[in-house]
């Protein structure tokens, strides 16, 4: 196991799909001053709703059919984002679902703390945790990467 330091502030990202994009806004208007705390990040159009709602600034990625669910998985296994808050619609098939499977397995890759509804959401954001330093274990990958790299 590797451990990696999350700091007190969060970087959170932000992600809603089009029929759940009124209720994450909603959601982060209650948690107003706790969002305030930490460096929001966001796809696209949620992106604009969150800082506009917020009158904060919210990190832009471009909209997650267009590749913003790849960014945002390069940035989780990168170690840039700490937990991510996404809305998605459980009703509706969407035709870019294999990159959302994608970023919920590299969030599951990486143990970052997920959020996909207003419940499990405020168990998060409402966590000792959240304004705390924390360590979260993850499997150390370096005999897997090396065993690749061999020719």
């Amino acid at each position: 196991m590797t451990q990696v330091q999350m700091a007190p502030r969060k970087r959170i990202v932000l992600v809603a799909h089009d029929a759940q994009k009124d209720t994450l806004v909603r959601w982060c208007r209650q948690h107003r001053s706790t969002l305030a705390e930490h460096e929001l990040f966001a796809t696209g159009t949620t992106a604009q709703r969150v800082s506009a709602a917020l009158e904060q600034a919210v990190h832009p990625f471009l909209s997650g059919p267009m590749g913003g669910d790849q960014q945002i998985g390069a940035q989780i296994a990168e170690g840039c984002l700490d937990i991510l808050v996404f809305f998605w619609d459980p009703m509706s098939q969407m035709p870019h679902d294999p990159d959302i499977k994608a970023l919920l397995r590299i969030a599951a890759v990486w143990n970052i703390p997920v959020a996909c509804n207003a419940a499990s959401a405020d168990f998060l954001i409402s966590s000792p945790l959240i304004a705390a330093p924390y360590q979260r274990d993850t499997l150390d990958y370096t005999a897997y990467v090396a065993s690749r790299q061999q020719p």
